[in-house]
C-alpha cells in the first residue's frame, strides 16, 4: 500500500514538473509568434526514446489506451492528467489516437485549454479529432473559438459532416448570430448532410434561437416531406414554437406528430414548455397526465419544472409546493427556480425563503437566486430585509450578475454593459436613446421605477432604468440597419418590467420588429405589443 501510494506521489510530480512545464513551455512559444503544431520537446528521455523505437509493445499500448476511455467514461481529470504526463514520458504522448483521447478528456472536463494546446501539437488531425474540440467549445464556451475552429477546419481542406455541423451550429445559436447559421445553412447544403435529421434539427434550432421561427419551419418542412417519421426534427420545432411563446403552433404540431410519428419524452418537455410560456394551465395538465397514461413515460425533473412553473405563474403556488413535495424525482435547481421566480410575480415571501433555501444547498454561488428574493423584499418595502440578504451575500463572496445585452451587425457582435460608455459611436448611441426617450414619452410611456430595488430618489432610479443594456443595444441597432429591419437583441438576465414596456412603446414609435432573447424566453415586439401577451 505505502509502495501504491509512493507511485501515486511520483506521478503527481511528473504531472507537474512535465505537462505542465511543457503546458507552459509551448504558451511562452505561441506568445512569441511560434507555431504550436510545430513545436515539439527537444530532448526525448531514455524511456521516451525506447517507446519511440518500439519498446512498448501491443499489450502495454493497450492498456493505456483502455486507461484513457475510463478516464473520458468517469471524467476523472486528475488521474487522466497523471497519465498523460506517464505518456509523455513514454513517448506516446503525441500519438494520434491516445492525444485525441486525452483532448476528448480535456474538453470533457472543461479544461480547453490544456485540450487546445495538445490539439495544436498533434501532427494528424482527422475529422473525429476536430469535432472533439469543436464541440468543447460549443458546449461550454467561448463559442466564438468554436466557430473559428470551424473555418480553419475549412482551411485545411477537411470535409464537415454531420457531427461538426450540429456543433458549430449550437454555437451560432448561443451568440445569436443569424448571418453567420445561414452562411454555414449554405455549407450544409453543398454536402451529403442535408437530410441528416441531427443537422436538420440542429439547422431548425438554429433558426429558432436566433428569432427566426419561419426559417426554421421552412427547413421542417423539407425535411417532413421526406420522413413524417423523423421525431428529432418533431421535437425541434415543437421546442422552437415553445420557446418563442407560440403554443397554439406548437399543439397543433404535436397533434400532427402524433398521428406520424410517436412521441418521446423530450416531445413532451417541448409541450410542457409550450403550455407554460402560454399560460394554459389545462391544457399542461391533460399533457402532463396523457404522458404517462398513453405513452408510459414517467415525468422527469423537466416535465416537472415546467408545470411548477406553469402552476406559478397562474397563481397557483399552493398547487405548485405540493407538486413539488409529490414529485417522483429527486427537485433540482430548475424546479426550485421556477418555485422563486413564480414567487417574485406574486410577491409570495415565506415560499420564496424556502425555494431559496434550496437554491442555496444545490448552487451556493449563484448570484441570481439571492438577487430575486431581495426584489421580493424590496417589492414589499422590506429594506432590512433587503440589506440582510445582501450583507449574506458580501460575506459568503458572491457578487452579483453583471447584465449585458448584444446585437449582431454586419456581422459583428457589439455587446453592451448598463450605463456603457465604452463604444466608439457611444455619443450617437445615447443621441438616439433621448430620441427615442421623447417618442414614447409622446406616445404615453411613463417609466416604472419600481424595477430599481436601489434606495435612491426616483430622478436616479429614472436614469437608471432608462441606460439599461438592452435599450442600449436597441439604439445601436436603429442607428446601424436600414429602417424597417428586424433587431434581434440578446440578453443574459431577464429583462424587467419597465423595459418590457418600453420597447413596446419602441416598436410602435419606429415601426419596427424587435426581439428580445433572455434567458427566460424570447419577446417578439411588433406595433406596440408583445408576443408573450404580457404574461411571462
Amino acid at each position: 500500500m505505502a509502495s501504491l501510494k509512493k507511485t501515486s506521489s511520483s506521478v503527481a510530480s511528473l504531472v507537474r514538473f512535465t505537462f505542465f512545464s511543457s503546458l507552459s513551455a509551448l504558451e511562452i512559444q505561441s506568445s512569441n509568434g511560434s507555431n504550436p503544431s510545430s513545436t515539439y520537446p527537444h530532448k526525448s528521455s531514455p524511456k521516451a526514446r525506447k517507446a519511440q523505437n518500439g519498446f512498448i509493445n501491443g499489450s502495454t499500448y493497450s492498456c493505456y489506451t483502455n486507461l484513457l476511455k475510463s478516464c473520458v467514461a468517469q471524467k476523472a481529470l486528475g488521474p487522466g492528467k497523471q497519465l498523460h504526463a506517464r505518456l509523455y514520458l513514454l513517448g506516446l504522448g503525441f500519438d494520434p489516437s491516445i492525444a485525441t483521447r486525452l483532448v476528448h478528456l480535456y474538453c470533457d472536463c472543461n479544461s480547453l485549454r490544456h485540450a487546445h494546446l495538445l490539439f495544436d501539437r498533434i501532427p494528424k488531425r482527422n475529422n473525429f479529432l476536430w469535432n472533439i474540440l469543436i464541440r468543447g467549445y460549443a458546449w461550454n464556451g467561448p463559442y466564438k473559438a468554436a466557430i473559428a475552429l470551424y473555418y480553419q477546419m475549412l482551411e485545411h481542406a477537411l470535409v464537415p459532416d454531420n457531427y461538426t455541423f450540429p456543433f458549430v451550429l449550437k454555437a451560432c445559436s448561443a451568440l445569436s448570430v443569424i448571418e453567420l447559421g445561414r452562411k454555414i445553412h449554405e455549407h450544409v447544403k453543398n454536402t451529403a448532410w442535408e437530410k441528416d435529421a441531427f443537422v436538420g434539427a440542429a439547422l431548425i434550432d438554429m433558426y429558432a434561437k436566433c428569432g427566426c421561427v419561419g426559417d426554421a419551419r421552412a427547413v421542417f418542412d423539407v425535411i417532413h416531406e421526406r420522413d413524417g417519421r423523423d421525431v428529432v426534427s418533431w421535437n425541434a420545432m415543437i421546442s422552437g414554437y415553445a420557446m418563442h411563446g407560440y403554443a397554439a403552433e406548437a399543439l397543433n404540431l404535436f397533434e400532427e406528430m402524433r398521428e406520424q410519428s410517436f412521441p418521446d419524452y423530450i416531445t413532451f418537455v417541448g409541450v410542457l414548455s409550450a403550455c407554460s410560456h402560454g399560460g394554459l394551465l389545462n391544457e399542461g395538465w391533460k399533457f402532463f397526465e396523457l404522458m404517462e397514461r398513453d405513452y408510459n413515460i414517467e415525468p422527469t425533473v423537466q416535465h416537472y419544472t415546467c408545470m411548477v412553473d406553469l402552476l406559478g405563474h397562474c397563481g397557483q403556488l399552493d398547487e405548485a409546493w405540493n407538486l413539488i413535495k409529490q414529485m417522483k424525482v429527486v427537485p433540482d435547481s430548475g424546479v426550485w427556480g421556477a418555485l422563486l421566480n413564480s414567487c417574485k410575480i406574486h410577491g409570495e415571501m415565506e415560499l420564496a425563503e424556502l425555494a431559496l433555501e434550496k437554491l442555496i444547498e444545490l448552487e451556493p454561488d449563484d448570484a441570481g437566486n439571492y438577487v430575486i428574493l431581495s426584489n421580493i423584499y424590496a417589492q414589499a418595502g422590506k429594506w432590512g430585509k433587503v440589506a440582510n440578504l445582501r450583507n449574506s451575500m458580501t460575506n459568503r463572496g458572491i457578487k452579483k450578475s453583471v447584465a449585458y445585452s448584444w446585437i449582431e451587425v454586419k456581422n459583428q457582435v457589439h455587446s453592451f454593459l448598463t450605463g456603457d460608455t465604452s463604444h466608439p459611436m457611444y455619443d450617437e448611441i445615447y443621441a438616439e436613446l433621448k430620441r427615442v426617450e421623447g417618442l414614447i414619452k409622446e406616445a404615453g410611456y411613463v417609466p416604472d421605477t419600481v424595477s430599481v430595488f436601489h434606495d435612491v430618489e426616483d430622478d436616479e432610479k429614472t436614469h437608471m432604468i432608462c441606460s439599461h443594456s438592452e435599450r442600449l443595444a436597441i439604439a445601436f441597432g436603429l442607428i446601424t440597419t436600414p429602417p424597417g429591419s428586424r433587431l434581434l437583441i440578446t440578453k443574459n438576465l431577464r429583462v424587467c418590467e419597465d423595459c418590457h414596456v418600453a420597447i413596446k412603446f419602441i416598436s410602435k414609435v419606429t415601426d419596427r420588429e424587435i426581439t428580445i432573447r433572455d434567458v427566460n424566453r424570447y419577446h417578439h415586439f411588433k406595433s406596440g405589443s408583445c408576443s408573450c401577451g404580457d404574461y411571462w
